[in-house]
């Protein structure tokens, strides 16, 4: 036994470096984790512009729209309504998860430097974690995105687009050609609902050509770029099912729809 003992005394002195392991990587593991915390919030905060419509489309922006709107409903005796919000839902169990995310795992993290002999410093500590976390995705909305499953972006989207549907009386229609694109951009999410004749006659491949068209002008900067394509694209689209003789018909006001929630 005293023998053991020796020979694991020797291999610690001829191994010096691997004592400090564990040391070195207590003292920067929380460094790095903070350094990948403040990247992903400086990455957020580059693509601010992304979340954002009010005030990003401008009166110029949206009078265009509108002109685009009127130009492709010459075509056809459809009806075309775009509208952005910057987000169908609150999610507020995204900042939740980050709070308890923060609180846990800086615990974890700084288990090492944490006055454990204080339990009531320890759980400040935590609240301040907690608390961070939770501003953070109140306040960067890209942020707060990497709280938000795919599955439920989609649901709250999708609910939403019938939501704005219903209430933009687009089933009114004499021919039941309405045409709804709905953006909404913390959720990454471009719907388009036309009413039962347009689904009659239009195949999914259209609306997926929509969905590419808004997204690639959201991803090159340019929501109005983006809904414009769209609209273009909505407006082939109509004519070609649904063209009109005279132009004349506009069963409903022409409008462009932005908005915060």
């Amino acid at each position: 036994m005293l023998r053991s003992v020796a020979q694991a005394s020797e291999w610690v002195a001829a191994h010096p470096d691997e004592n400090d392991w564990a040391e070195q990587a207590t003292r920067w593991v929380p460094w790095l984790a903070a350094f990948a915390v403040l990247a992903l919030v400086l990455r957020a905060l580059t693509q601010a512009q992304r979340y954002r419509a009010v005030g990003v489309l401008t009166e110029a922006d949206i009078e265009a729209l509108h002109e685009e709107v009127r130009q492709a409903e010459r075509r056809t005796v459809g009806e075309i309504v775009p509208v952005v919000v910057e987000r169908s839902d609150d999610h507020p169990h995204a900042g939740l998860a980050a709070a308890l995310l923060f609180a846990l795992g800086g615990a974890a993290l700084l288990a090492a430097h944490l006055p454990w002999h204080a339990p009531e410093q320890v759980l400040l500590a935590q609240f301040g974690l907690a608390l961070a976390g939770w501003t953070l995705c109140r306040c960067v909305p890209g942020f707060a995105r990497l709280f938000v499953g795919e599955a439920r972006a989609t649901h709250v989207a999708a609910e939403q687009a019938l939501q704005e549907f219903a209430q933009l009386d687009l089933r009114s229609t004499a021919a039941e050609s309405g045409v709804l694109i709905f953006v909404s951009l913390f959720e990454r999410r471009v719907v388009v609902l036309g009413d039962r004749g347009v689904d009659a006659r239009v195949g999914s491949e259209h609306w997926k050509a929509i969905d590419a068209a808004v997204r690639a002008g959201v991803r090159r900067g340019s929501l109005r770029t983006g809904l414009i394509d769209g609209i273009r694209l909505a407006g082939l689209v109509l004519a070609e099912h649904f063209p009109s003789a005279d132009g004349e018909r506009n069963e409903l006001p022409d409008r462009v729809v932005v908005r915060a929630r």
